[in-house]
């Protein structure tokens, strides 16, 4: 049986460099395996099946090469890959019993976490830019939204949220970590990282907050207006028309409300308050619960999407 090695404690106090951390896989007193074989494994293929059918349906068919579906497809494809940072991983130590992550493992989800996030925190926002433009300027659609400003934008929110994780994950590890070797979540981030720290972390967790304030306010800020905007423009509209757009546009609000919320409580939390199960359980809310909520919205909801799966359905058979 494997058995993972724990970091050394000197009689200095001082720790030698470990060579990896190890990912609780469920509280004292909690057994949490039926999540690890059924819900994190069904959601995890829901999700892939869902957001692949997306990409596949807005690729092939031609009617869906718009700016909403360019943005719905490139959405999808973050979808898949920021699920399948997490999950997997996690039913798979939970599977085996080896819980150990080694240090560049450990740095490297963190970054992909944090990269997947902010891009998600984006995409949101720009599709929350392109139902404004859609209800409130329709004639010049075409105008604002044209394929090079598409490109460019989506290429912007890639390189921000590079830029945003290399920072966060590059200042974790310029940390000492001797305080224990076992990471409170089923996945490494940083807030658990950071109660290992035996160094000073005031920097860190200002970092936090500050970018969450520029970042995540910026966004929620750009949101909440373009659908004070769009909800007044909406209100002129016929009943019929009226009751479409609220249709489309809830449920986006929803989730990027739910994505906030839970992001920031894992984030933002005091260490000092804070209970494992409940990070965790937010935790797998931020990491799963947009991906898989967003291909149903998007393609349940949505009559064009339905018409061009039922095509693409009828093309193959």
């Amino acid at each position: 049986m494997y058995l993972p090695r724990q970091l050394e404690f000197p009689a200095n106090g001082q720790c030698k460099h470990g060579t990896e951390f190890l990912l609780l896989s469920s509280p004292e007193g909690w057994d949490l395996s039926f999540l690890y074989f059924t819900v994190f494994p069904m959601t995890h293929l829901v999700t892939l099946l869902g957001n692949l059918l997306i990409v596949t349906v807005t690729t092939a068919d031609q009617n869906l090469h718009t700016p909403m579906y360019f943005f719905l497809r490139n959405m999808s494809i973050l979808d898949m890959c920021f699920i399948s940072v997490t999950v997997p991983n996690a039913c798979v130590n939970s599977l085996t019993g080896n819980r150990a992550i080694s240090v560049p493992g450990c740095a490297t989800q963190i970054f992909l976490v944090i990269f997947c996030a902010s891009a998600e925190y984006l995409f949101l926002t720009i599709m929350a830019m392109d139902h404004y433009v859609a209800i409130c300027q329709p004639f010049q659609y075409l105008l604002i939204m044209n394929p090079q400003f598409c490109v460019h934008i989506i290429l912007a929110s890639l390189l921000s949220g590079l830029l945003y994780a290399g920072e966060h994950t590059g200042n974790t590890f310029r940390l000492s970590f001797c305080q224990s070797n076992v990471v409170h979540q089923f996945f490494c981030d940083v807030p658990s990282l950071l109660r290992l720290s035996c160094s000073d972390t005031t920097s860190n967790q200002v970092l936090l907050l500050v970018s969450a304030v520029l970042i995540c306010g910026s966004c929620f800020t750009f949101i909440a207006m373009s659908y004070i905007r769009i909800f007044s423009t909406v209100l002129k509209f016929p009943t019929r028309k009226s009751v479409k757009a609220f249709s489309i546009c809830t449920p986006h609000i929803l989730v990027f409300s739910m994505f906030l919320s839970y992001g920031t409580a894992v984030y933002l939390r005091s260490s000092a308050t804070s209970d494992i199960l409940q990070d965790m359980v937010f935790s797998a809310f931020y990491t799963m619960a947009p991906p898989f909520l967003n291909h149903l919205i998007y393609s349940l909801r949505n009559e064009q999407v339905k018409e061009a799966v039922r095509r693409l359905i009828f093309f193959i058979i």
